[in-house]
């Protein structure tokens, strides 16, 4: 508009003329007509709504582009500092700039299912499986969109219309209602519970055993612990009993950690290659977790297993784009290599980050933070503790250091952490005992912080 006031119109004005206003060539000339068509005709809907309540073109002009900006913004970066490291609604693992590159190699045409000596279709996993059984000691493996898609999968080629022996203590429910039970219903499986919730013995699976039994499965307790009074099977006995009754045993490793934490002084957490040498026929994971890689559902073990996972018709369902396999692909390389794994791997690079290079990169961001927020805030350097998340050793917490937003002069901690949110790459901390608590482990780039600090009283302010 030319800066004048226009005056209330009674009605919306007709579509065709508020096209012809330069704001509404702006947003055409971004979006395209047919979507700002849409848009005015949402924003003339919403005003005659309002009961006869007047409105300016450039009100209708304005709901319009808020409109497009709500339906059209698609994912968004933000600045996790949460203390989560692994958060599920964030993405979980951070890529390495190995796989963001190999991602961006395979976009276009590409060999995903073509073998290029033979000249004939080839499988998909072919590129990712000489890597998955190196890593883990298996004979074969697959890939599939995430772990819960290589559960199903494993059930429905495996145990459909027979049953599944789980112990009772082992039946987690993990992000997004996600059920061991409930995947076992979907997979047209019968789950026989054994043993209690926070007590099993190998005779309450043997005992369990019959003709209808299609294998024994361990599902580990990622996302909670259970202590005290407790009893649980070992692998290799669990496995043992299997073969013995000629059927496979299953494990669900969740976050799926390739290598022993503990070589890094971190919380020792369960590996593929342990499950498949304490004698599991399958073993599946996350690709998202530990790991450090994209979305993807890991199945390795026997290779006559693995070869009835993949030629059932629900892989074709599950299976990885060329993209992801791409990027999958360039982890498994970082993986290989665990010498230099902890310097290669955001993820592992996060989890090791020391307390007092947190504390010291607080220190030196504290003295912004406090200037823009005066008057709304104190920000105060705190230690605290961060965990890797997405059900990864959920008692097990890091030293970290934050700042600590508390509100003052009638603001709240709400306040501040909306207002955070509303920036232009959106800082997403964790509101504790009333202040906003900005954990800084996962800021390895400050200045992305540091630029929008300006703009932090405004939005208080609106």
């Amino acid at each position: 508009m030319d800066g004048t006031e226009i005056p209330a119109l009674r009605r919306p004005p007709a579509i065709a003329r508020l096209l012809q206003a330069p704001a509404a060539q702006a947003l055409v000339a971004a979006h395209g007509r047919p979507l700002v068509v849409e848009a005015l005709r949402a924003a003339a809907a919403e005003f005659r709504a309002r009961a006869g309540a007047g409105a300016a073109e450039a009100e209708i002009l304005g709901a319009a582009a808020q409109w497009l900006a709500r339906h059209t913004r698609g994912l968004r970066p933000v600045l996790n500092l949460t203390g989560t490291v692994l958060h599920t609604n964030l993405g979980r693992a951070p890529l390495p700039p190995e796989a963001l590159w190999a991602m961006t190699e395979a976009a276009g045409a590409a060999d995903l299912e073509l073998d290029l000596e033979a000249g004939r279709r080839g499988e998909r996993d072919s590129h990712l499986e000489a890597l998955l059984c190196h890593l883990t000691g298996a004979e074969a493996a697959l890939a599939v969109n995430n772990n819960a898609a290589a559960v199903l999968l494993l059930l429905r080629a495996l145990a459909s219309r027979r049953e599944v022996v789980v112990s009772r203590g082992e039946l987690v429910e993990i992000g997004g209602a996600f059920r061991i039970p409930d995947i076992m219903h979907e997979a047209g499986c019968r789950l026989r519970e054994v043993g209690t919730t926070n007590r099993t013995h190998a005779q309450d699976y043997a005992e369990a055993i019959g003709p209808r039994t299609a294998l024994l499965m361990k599902v580990h307790r990622s996302n909670y612990i259970i202590e005290g009074f407790t009893a649980e099977v070992a692998e290799e006995e669990l496995a043992t009993l299997a073969h013995r009754h000629s059927m496979p045993m299953a494990v669900d490793l969740g976050s799926g950690s390739l290598h022993d934490l503990a070589r890094w002084g971190l919380p020792q957490e369960p590996t593929v290659r342990a499950a498949i040498t304490a004698g599991a026929d399958l073993v599946t994971f996350s690709g998202d977790k530990l790991l450090g890689g994209p979305q993807a559902g890991l199945v390795v073990g026997r290779a006559a297993l693995i070869a009835k996972l993949r030629r059932h018709p629900l892989k074709r369902a599950l299976r990885l784009d060329k993209t992801a396999i791409a990027a999958l692909v360039a982890v498994l390389r970082l993986q290989a290599d665990p010498d230099r794994l902890a310097q290669r791997l955001p993820v592992l690079r996060l989890l090791l980050r020391p307390q007092a290079e947190i504390a010291s990169l607080a220190e030196r961001l504290r003295p912004g933070l406090a200037a823009v927020l005066q008057g709304a805030a104190e920000v105060a350097v705190t230690t605290c503790e961060s965990q890797i998340g997405s059900g990864a050793r959920p008692a097990d917490l890091l030293p970290s250091a934050a700042l600590a937003l508390s509100p003052r002069r009638g603001s709240t901690a709400d306040a501040l952490a909306a207002a955070l949110r509303r920036l232009p790459v959106p800082v997403l901390g964790r509101v504790t005992h009333g202040s906003v608590l900005l954990d800084l482990r996962c800021l390895e780039d400050p200045a992305s912080f540091e630029s929008q600090l300006p703009l932090l009283p405004g939005l208080l302010a609106g």
